[in-house]
């Protein structure tokens, strides 16, 4: 019964959720000091291999001149391991149309680029007008607070620009853009090959398949000794 449905099921599942990616290497380490002011001053949401995601929300704007691709949100990538591959997901609801441009960049280029660390800097003094948060579920990541030296690390700057892709009739929401409710995921690859947050996944269809190659052998040596009982009494007839 399920199966005359199934082209359906997998529609609607194609249209609950939308995803924007990139795929990026760790870049070579990097002196990170701690002196003031540190990347922590930044205020900025901070992703790393063990506090790997995000649930919050982002803004969005219409293109325009000063900005085609939209509002630009940052964020920091630390604790990556130079030369391993990483994938950054954007993850939101399809009933928010929304184009989503995501670039990474490393500290040096940011720094010494005018139009960057202006944007990175009026992003980050809008999150501490607003409390540093806007309702993230960002954790803090204790180690780079601990420490009171410089440290060597593999970090880069998360550059995530969200446009509105939508037209309506209300004026409000064209006046008006709601802010985007989002997952953003730092996936590292294992083996460069498979993204780590797969790994669930492909264990489970493994375990499946292995689980239907045995089934299927018992019910066709169930069915082939059925087939064999069943001859005898054909010759005797």
């Amino acid at each position: 019964m399920l199966i005359q449905f199934a082209p359906v099921i997998l529609l609607i599942a194609s249209v609950c959720a939308n995803t924007e990616k990139t795929i990026f290497l760790g870049p070579p380490t990097a002196n990170i000091p701690s002196a003031h002011p540190t990347l922590e001053d930044l205020h900025v949401d901070t992703l790393t291999p063990t506090n790997w995601e995000i649930r919050t929300h982002l803004e969005a704007q219409f293109p325009n001149i000063s900005s085609p691709n939209g509002k630009a949100t940052w964020l920091i990538l630390d604790e990556l391991t130079e030369g391993q591959r990483y994938e950054v997901r954007v993850c939101w609801a399809a009933t928010q149309p929304t184009q989503f441009k995501i670039t990474t960049y490393e500290l040096q280029t940011v720094f010494e680029n005018p139009e960057l660390i202006s944007e990175l800097s009026e992003y980050s003094w809008s999150r501490q007008s607003l409390g540093g948060d806007r309702g993230s579920q960002s954790k803090p990541v204790e180690n780079l607070r601990a420490s009171n030296s410089e440290r060597e690390a593999s970090v880069l700057f998360l550059q995530i620009l969200a446009a509105a892709d939508y037209y309506t009739m209300n004026k409000t929401l064209m006046r008006q853009v709601p802010s985007v409710h989002v997952d953003i995921i730092l996936d590292p690859f294992l083996l460069g090959v498979l993204p780590r947050s797969l790994l669930p996944t492909v264990g489970y269809i493994t375990a499946v398949a292995i689980t239907s190659w045995f089934i299927a052998r018992y019910i066709s040596i169930w069915i082939r000794n059925l087939g064999t009982e069943a001859n005898p009494e054909k010759k005797i007839q």
